[in-house]
């Protein structure tokens, strides 16, 4: 497969792994059942999978190094950050005002992290506010 087609797939992943969170945490605020149901616990982790699969691959065709990519360290990073507060947003038992909050936050940093890869700068949209462009 070139480039262009493991780009599109990663985009696409990207897409469904973003609108599936936002999706699932509305529904889950509003109280519907269907967010406990096996496909809405499994199909995350299909495309999250295939989200993974296709930046490792695009890394590797890129010859792509995080520890020499900061942008991709940026990513990496915000990753695990957007991970954290989208299970804390998901987990039921807590009141849906801090679930809410926590999803706001958690989409919020996966704005910035697809903002890095728009940009390939470490900040993403924060560079106009600490001075390292934009």
């Amino acid at each position: 497969m070139d480039y262009a087609a493991v780009k599109l797939v990663h985009q696409g992943a990207v897409t469904l792994s973003i609108g599936g969170f936002a999706l699932r945490g509305a529904a889950s605020l509003a109280g519907a059942g269907w967010v406990r149901g096996r496909l809405a616990k499994t199909l995350p982790h299909i495309v999250d999978t295939v989200l993974l699969g296709s930046a490792l691959w695009l890394a590797w065709m890129l010859r792509l190094s995080p520890t020499a990519t900061p942008w991709l360290m940026a990513k990496i990073i915000g990753l695990v950050v957007y991970v954290a507060l989208g299970v804390l947003a998901l987990r039921p038992g807590r009141p849906p005002a801090q679930r809410a909050l926590y999803g706001l936050a958690a989409l919020t940093v996966v704005g910035w992290i697809v903002s890095v890869a728009l940009s390939k700068n470490a900040w993403g949209f924060l560079a106009p506010l600490v001075g390292q462009g934009g």
